[in-house]
């Protein structure tokens, strides 16, 4: 039975029994993933949140991806997620970042419409997905019992002292797990505004020895838009060729014409003074909590970068919400100073706050007790995503649901999980992060963390990963249906142009517009290397050669072509770096070698391994962050300053 909104769970579990496969704590981005993940696997689940209403609820910035984001949101969405069509259904302003640098490095980015996104997505949850139930409760407590030193997870205890009995438990408690919330010299236990905090659970976690931490995070004043001159801003007009998040996206839902803009501005020497003139009474600054290192408070860039301007950015709410969010000045400053700071800004010098930004501390569980599934080591069936793992944002959060979700569904299944290698997914380079080096501030994803990331790319999710989860049960019909579709289609193209060759000439008489541009006569080339080398349409090859009309009107099939042409080379000097690397990995690091004299070692790259200080080679490609450049580099200084030596 399939029920939407809230069940009484008095009437329905006054005792404790069995009652579903798969539990998910938290109705967040993660717990959304989780859940519609175990029930898409076939397992009865339930969603315990502390408030249906704030399912789908974007806590913080209203936008979804970015650099490396992006790419975790089409692998998402290749595992058959929901956050990128809910994202589609839902976005006013398509901007996708980084786009000179090529298809492998593309930041896909979105803002959202919060109420569309939360609307759609309780839709999505409440009415639509299949095996799945939503109950309002808060959970106390975790239901598990100890035999032979082996710990097993088996339900949960509510508030209320009902316990509800699972074979397998997702916790995805965001920034609620010991929240606080920080407001100038003012604190009080929440997960966010309006919402209480987790209290019981941390102590369950101390009570079966797993290591907590302890991060930061905020989020900026919402401010008027009716209160706001954009004239003195740099209009940025949405993307006039929008990139969408899910592959069965053909066209989203609000149209170009009548998206949204974003307005770029900056901050002066004012805002860095009142900034300072208030540190002292700022609690959340002066604490010891480490907060997020890409995403830093307006107070932590004043205090690092004191003579600098740094940017923000005006962000629509939604088309039809009179709040603008501006990225990038999340502050912690008690209220009054808050509306100085904005007013300092050209452009907002009669701005009006709704709402104050404020602070979050939380804790978290250190992410190496966690196996690659994220399964806990040492509590077999209880399994953790999201920020309570240390990381931060939408997107991080999401995917670690997704995985969990599946793996739940497994376990509760008696069948082996799902492991996503680095080579397989910036996923598997997040989870293979996490657990392996676990994490000392919020973790953040960049395409800078992928070795692969010229095969990791978002338009090819689909080809590394749907296959993958349909083997778990973790992918629709509708989906399936729509992957095979294309996977065929790709094949059968892609063969049909690279049988087709021919000398340049020969191309050059058939498509005229080559003359100028075709240099070398005699070489002979493949339609498929036509396409990627000299830019060959499927409409020209169309009007060339009759063979090819089956190609006509198939302009995604001929992008991800294309693509994927151009970076053959790339891809294979990448493998070949990797092997290299794979072969050397035994290599020794002496503990005095200095970082900052290897030539073409970035600076944030020397950082961290001076920090870390690893002892091989094979320490140093697990450090998040360090890339297959920083290795080649150190290698390479390692081969001509020390004598080389393995463990």
């Amino acid at each position: 039975m399939r029920l939407r909104g809230i069940f009484s769970t008095t009437q329905r579990f006054s005792s404790a029994r069995h009652i579903t496969n798969v539990i998910v704590v938290g109705g967040g981005h993660a717990g959304c993933e989780a859940a519609a993940a175990a029930a898409r696997c076939g397992v009865s689940t339930v969603l315990l949140t502390h408030k249906i209403d704030s399912i789908g609820e974007m806590s913080c910035n209203p936008s979804f991806g970015g650099i490396g984001k992006g790419h975790l949101i089409r692998e998402v969405d290749a595992l058959d997620g929901v956050c990128g069509r809910i994202c589609d259904q839902s976005a006013i302003t398509y901007q996708a970042l980084n786009r000179g640098s090529g298809p492998a490095v593309i930041g896909l980015r979105a803002q959202i419409d919060r109420q569309l996104y939360k609307r759609n997505m309780q839709k999505e949850i409440l009415d639509e997905t299949p095996n799945l139930r939503v109950i309002e409760g808060a959970v106390e407590d975790l239901s598990y019992t100890e035999r032979n030193g082996v710990v097993v997870a088996n339900g949960v205890i509510l508030s209320t002292g009902e316990k509800l009995a699972a074979d397998a438990i997702v916790i995805t408690t965001g920034t609620f797990l010991g929240g606080e919330i920080f407001l100038g010299t003012k604190r009080w236990p929440a997960g966010r505004i309006g919402d209480k905090s987790s209290i019981g659970l941390p102590k369950t976690f101390k009570k079966l020895g797993l290591q907590l931490g302890r991060l930061r995070t905020g989020t900026p004043p919402r401010l008027i838009m009716s209160t706001i001159d954009f004239s003195q801003f740099q209009r940025m007009p949405p993307d006039e060729e929008p990139i969408p998040f899910s592959f069965l996206t053909e066209q989203p839902a609000i149209s170009t014409e009548k998206q949204l803009p974003t307005y770029l501005g900056y901050t002066n020497e004012r805002v860095g003074e009142i900034v300072r003139r208030h540190l002292d009474r700022n609690e959340h600054v002066k604490s010891e909590t480490t907060g997020p290192r890409y995403c830093p408070s307006l107070e932590s860039k004043v205090i690092r970068f004191p003579n600098l301007q740094h940017r923000l950015f005006l962000e629509h709410e939604g088309l039809h919400s009179n709040l603008i969010y501006p990225q990038g000045m999340s502050m912690t400053c008690e209220e009054s100073a808050q509306l100085d700071i904005m007013r300092s800004i050209p452009g907002l010098e009669k701005v009006e706050i709704a709402q104050p930004g404020y602070g979050v501390q939380y804790d978290f569980v250190n992410p190496k007790q966690l196996r690659p599934t994220l399964e806990l080591k040492s509590v077999n069936g209880l399994f953790l995503a999201g920020q309570i793992n240390g990381t931060t944002g939408y997107e991080e959060a999401a995917s670690q649901g997704i995985l969990a979700g599946i793996n739940a569904a497994a376990r509760a299944k008696g069948i082996d999980g799902l492991t996503i290698k680095r080579t397989q997914g910036y996923l598997g380079v997040l989870i293979d992060d996490l657990t392996s080096l676990g994490t000392n501030e919020p973790y953040r994803m960049f395409t800078s963390r992928a070795e692969c990331r010229l095969y990791l790319r978002p338009d090819n999710a689909d080809i590394r990963l749907t296959e993958a989860g349909h083997k778990l049960g973790a992918i629709s019909a509708k989906r399936w249906g729509h992957y095979t579709d294309l996977k065929n289609s790709l094949s059968e193209a892609t063969n049909q142009l690279q049988m087709t060759t021919m000398s340049l000439s020969k191309w050059a008489s058939l498509i005229p517009r080559l003359e100028e541009s075709v240099k070398i006569r005699g070489k002979v080339l493949s339609a498929y290397e036509m396409i990627h080398r000299h830019s060959v349409t499927f409409k020209e090859l169309v009007t060339a050669l009759a063979s090819f009309a089956n190609l006509s009107n198939k302009k995604k099939l001929e992008e991800r072509i294309r693509i994927e042409g151009s970076y053959a080379t790339q891809r294979e000097r990448m493998q070949n770096k990797l092997l290299e690397i794979e072969r050397e990995s035994a290599t020794m690091i002496p503990d005095d070698v200095n970082y900052e004299r290897m030539l073409g070692m970035s600076d944030e790259c020397a950082e961290k391994l001076d920090r870390m200080r690893p002892g091989t080679l094979a320490a140093a490609t697990r450090i998040p962050g360090i890339t297959p450049e920083a290795i080649t580099v150190l290698l390479r200084y390692l081969k001509k300053e020390t004598p080389l030596s393995t463990v």
